[in-house]
C-alpha cells in the first residue's frame, strides 16, 4: 500500500513540472492524472474501511441483531410461559376451589349426620327413660297395690274379728280375703257400683 502512495507521489513530482511547461493558463483545467491518483486513493480508502471498519461493524450489528431476534423470542417464550402459568394457576385455583367446595359439603352432611345420630341417640335415650320411668312407675303402683291389698285385708279382719268377737289371723282367713279382692279387681268397672 506504500508503494501505491509512493508510486502516486512521484507520478505527481513528474506531472507537475510538465504542467508547468504547458503554460498555466488560466480557468479550470482537467487534469486526468489527478483525477485517477484521488479515484485510486479513494478506491483504497474504500477497500481499507470496507475491510477494517464496515467488517467488524457489519459483524456488531449482525451479533446484536441476533442477540435482539433472540432477545425477542425469549421474550415470546417468557410471554407464552407467563400464560401458561396463568391458565396453570387459575385451572389449580378452580380445583382447589373444587375441592373446598366438595370438602364443605362432605362436612356439612357428616354434620348433619353427626346431628341426626345425636337426635336418634336423644330421643331413643328419651323413650329408654321414659320406658324406664313407666316401668318404675307401675312398680310402683304395684307396690301400692300390694300394699293397699294388704292393709284392706288386715282393716277387713280386724273390722270381722270386731263384728265376730274372736281374733281371725290365721292364713286361711287372709287368703279368703284376697280371693275377695281379686275377684273385685277381676269385675269390669262398670258393675263395681252395683
Amino acid at each position: 500500500m506504500d508503494i501505491l502512495l509512493s508510486l502516486a507521489a512521484g507520478a505527481a513530482d513528474l506531472a507537475v513540472p510538465a504542467l508547468a511547461e504547458e503554460g498555466g493558463g488560466a480557468g479550470l483545467q482537467i487534469n486526468l492524472f489527478w483525477i485517477i491518483v484521488s479515484s485510486l486513493n479513494f478506491l483504497l480508502f474504500l477497500f481499507l474501511i470496507s475491510r477494517f471498519a464496515f467488517g467488524p461493524i457489519n459483524e456488531m450489528l449482525e451479533s446484536r441483531r441476533a442477540r435482539i431476534e433472540q432477545g425477542l423470542k425469549d421474550a415470546e417464550q417468557a410471554r407464552r410461559d407467563r400464560e401458561s402459568a396463568e391458565k396453570e394457576r387459575v385451572a389449580a385455583l378452580q380445583e382447589a376451589r373444587r375441592e373446598a367446595n366438595e370438602i364443605l359439603v362432605r362436612a356439612q352432611k357428616v354434620a348433619q349426620e353427626a346431628r341426626e345420630a345425636d337426635i336418634a341417640a336423644t330421643k331413643a335415650d328419651l323413650e329408654r327413660i321414659r320406658e324406664r320411668a313407666a316401668a318404675e312407675i307401675e312398680a310402683e303402683k304395684q307396690r301400692a297395690i300390694a300394699d293397699l291389698r294388704n292393709e284392706v285385708a288386715d282393716l277387713a279382719l280386724q273390722a270381722a274379728s270386731k263384728v265376730v268377737g274372736e281374733s281371725l289371723n290365721t292364713d286361711r282367713e287372709r287368703r279368703l280375703v284376697a280371693e275377695f279382692l281379686t275377684e273385685i279387681d277381676a269385675q269390669p268397672t262398670g258393675s263395681a257400683s252395683g
